[in-house]
């Protein structure tokens, strides 16, 4: 509906309202009235009904009375002609006790006769009397003497003189007997007569209101009393007409007053498309100093400002085009985090107008760490402004601990806290938290090879990867909400940014391990092992190399399944790190085959490692699940062979062949044991030349030559995870 419709709704609904409801009112007025008189009459004519039928009533009783009175039956006869020629009752009757008439008077009304002290009426009614007990003067009953008075048309027509309304008897079934009223009316007044219970009053559609009244004690006719009523003729037409006629003069007036509002509100709406279609030169007549002409006016101002701030915006869009595609680029270009920082941070600083900020990171002690900052001279919190790694703030402390702690951005001035939280000191601030992209695993992702499962405490319960903060603008003005949005945005790059180096690094590591035990790949063993024997070459040390294989593993997989022997994989591996040092490695070449890793390392430190791996993997037997869902120990054994290089081979390859060749040496004498490596025929040439001894030198780590290099350090677990070659079906 347009505004012009719905001013002219509104105006006829003010005006025909009050028309409406007056019209009603009259209406309901009048009728109330009408129908309250009408009620009122009808009360006092129900009540006139009964004085005149309990009048009667009482005239009867006593003729009956008269006539019971004489104790000589002929007197008796002759004292109830003379009641009848009196006009004391229209008959008499007397009843013996055996139920036989003695004596009654001629032209008595036909029967059945109604009997005043009756409840109700039980048939047609044709008299109404009243009868008393004859006895004679000892007392004993003779029978009975009635005295009658026909109900008859005349009777009803009496009862109406004397009421002043419409009397209508009625027999048992509800027909009429005699009646007083009209032939047009008397169908309606029959069918509301139906409706009427107790002293309610119904009214017919012609007008006429009625009561019914009896049969009850005392009154045993089924009368029904109606009046006409008297509102006026034609009042609800005449009601309706003045209603019309309102309506129209409504209209009219409602459509001039809405053609002469709407006027100048259109030609407003057509400036505001005009607006709305990027025409800001728009603009619209002022005809009027009322509400609608500085409305008109107002509008004007605004599209003036808004042509202004649309340039200004135009300008400040180009200028953060060019930083998002500096950001684009650097995301895109390289997987250096401290870069990538920077760039998010400076572009944040020019796209708020902020002086200066900072781009912290949760570590794994749950402390917020600088990575980058930029303009913080003279707000540095410690001594050592060159470094942003000394700016640290424990989460939930001031206000970056609090982002970090809730996950909600803050903004706002600066109140420094007691004690001091470690923050730079400010005078207007915006903080916001920035955390994994939706979908990507939490800070640290899965479990690293050879190191434990990241703490819970690692990440704050928001899930907050860092914070990135801005402070102080020009003028010391607060930031606003739009400068929080923008902030987001930064702080969303800056989420995706750590996320995806994250990424990088965990995709570099997950190529180097195997996905089943953790352990480093077959891959990153041939890298190991060229790096570890250049490292022993250049600093004249020894490295002992491991080849472990599960015995009868098959037998596992065969009796209780592959899952079974999967997790007596796991298991396996997850004990030799344990007994390892930390500069171990571990690898799995494929299957049940194992590799590990002893720098500086001779041949007698890797047999008391093997000894130790043997023992630790035979004493105590695996639990799995079997087939049946129970827990089930399964023994397990390792063969492991041994080869030292440079006692053993020149190269990497050869020294992983002589440990195998080893290994099958021990397969070959029973499994669970291990076999030292045979010296090759010739001994290969050392590259480094080494002085021999008979001890080892004053640092205690073997040498290459060595007779005898002493006890190695051991324990501990492996760095990192291991690497896989092919089974050789042992």
């Amino acid at each position: 509906m347009t505004l012009r419709g719905r001013l002219t709704a509104a105006f006829l609904t003010v005006v025909l309202g009050p028309v409406l409801l007056g019209a009603f009112f009259v209406g309901s007025t009048l009728s109330a009235v009408d129908r309250g008189r009408a009620t009122e009459r009808l009360g006092l004519a129900a009540a006139g009904v009964r004085t005149s039928v309990d009048a009667l009533c009482q005239q009867l009783r006593a003729a009956a009375d008269a006539v019971a009175l004489v104790a000589d039956p002929a007197a008796r006869s002759r004292a109830a002609d003379q009641v009848v020629s009196r006009g004391l009752a229209a008959a008499v009757q007397i009843v013996d006790t055996a139920g036989r008439t003695s004596y009654a008077t001629l032209g008595g009304p036909a029967g059945p006769w109604q009997d005043c002290a009756a409840d109700a009426a039980t048939g047609p009614v044709r008299a109404l009397a009243a009868r008393v007990r004859l006895r004679d003067p000892a007392g004993a009953d003779l029978g009975t003497v009635a005295a009658a008075q026909p109900v008859d048309p005349a009777f009803v027509a009496r009862l109406a003189a004397v009421t002043g309304v419409g009397v209508t008897l009625l027999d048992d079934p509800g027909r009429i007997t005699h009646t007083t009223e009209d032939r047009e009316v008397r169908a309606a007044v029959l069918a509301a007569a139906r409706e009427a219970a107790g002293d309610r009053v119904t009214d017919t559609a012609d007008g006429r209101y009625v009561r019914r009244i009896g049969p009850s004690p005392g009154q045993p006719l089924p009368l029904v009393l109606s009046v006409p009523g008297q509102r006026p003729p034609g009042l609800y037409a005449a009601l309706v007409g003045a209603v019309v006629l309102a309506a129209l003069l409504a209209v009219l007036a409602a459509w001039r007053l809405a053609r002469v509002t709407t006027r100048p509100l259109v030609e407003l709406a057509g400036a505001v498309d005009r607006v709305a279609h990027g025409d800001l030169t728009a603009r619209v007549p002022v005809r009027s100093r009322d509400e609608i002409g500085r409305l008109a006016g107002a509008f004007n101002r605004m599209t003036r400002e808004t042509g202004s701030y649309v340039a200004a915006l135009t300008s400040s869009r180009d200028q953060l085009r060019g930083h998002l595609t500096v950001l684009g680029d650097t995301l895109a270009s390289t997987h250096d985090l401290q870069r990538i920082l920077r760039v998010i941070l400076h572009s944040a600083i020019v796209a708020t107008g902020a002086r200066a900020g900072a781009v912290l990171l949760l570590d794994g002690d749950g402390v917020l760490v600088g990575q980058c900052v930029e303009g913080l001279d003279g707000r540095w919190p410690t001594g050592d402004p060159a470094d942003p790694a000394t700016l640290r703030v424990q989460v939930g402390a001031g206000v970056l601990g609090a982002v970090a702690a809730t996950g909600e951005p803050l903004r706002g001035r600066w109140e420094p806290a007691d004690p001091p939280t470690g923050e730079p000191s400010c005078e207007t601030y915006v903080a916001v938290p920035f955390a994994a992209p939706h979908g990507a695993e939490p800070r640290g992702g899965p479990d690293r090879p050879g190191h434990p499962p990241a703490d819970d405490d690692d990440a704050t319960e928001c899930g907050a990867l860092g914070v990135l903060a801005l402070y102080d603008r020009p003028g010391a003005d607060e930031f606003d909400d739009g400068d929080l949005v923008t902030l987001r945005t930064f702080a969303g790059h800056a989420a995706v940014a750590v996320e995806n180096v994250r990424v990088h690094e965990e995709a570099q590591r997950l190529s180097l391990t195997d996905p089943l035990t953790g352990l480093w790949n077959y891959r990153y063993l041939r890298e190991s092992i060229r790096r570890e024997v250049e490292r022993a070459n250049r600093f004249g040390r020894m490295l002992s190399v491991l080849a472990l294989d599960l015995d009868r593993f098959k037998d596992v997989n065969d009796t209780w399944g592959h899952a079974a022997g999967d997790a007596v994989l796991v298991e396996f591996a997850r004990r030799v790190r344990g007994e390892i040092r930390e500069v171990d490695l571990a690898f799995r070449q494929g299957g049940e085959e194992f590799v590990v890793l002893l720098p500086e390392t001779d041949a007698r430190g890797a047999t008391i490692v093997a000894e130790r791996l043997g023992s630790v993997v035979r004493d105590q037997p695996v639990r799995v699940e079997g087939h049946t869902g129970e827990p089930i120990a399964v023994p397990v054994t390792v063969s492991i062979g041994i080869a030292v290089y440079p006692d053993h081979a020149a190269g990497g390859q050869q020294v992983l062949d002589a440990a195998d060749d080893a290994l099958y040496a021990a397969k070959a004498a029973g499994r669970d044991g291990y076999r030292l490596a045979r010296a090759p025929d010739p001994v290969p040439t050392h590259e480094i030349p080494v002085v021999a001894a008979a001890v080892s030198p004053p640092d205690g780590l073997p040498r290459a030559g060595a007779e005898d290099a002493g006890p190695v350090a051991q324990g501990g677990a492996s760095s990192g995870p291991h690497p896989p070659r092919q089974s050789r079906g042992r």
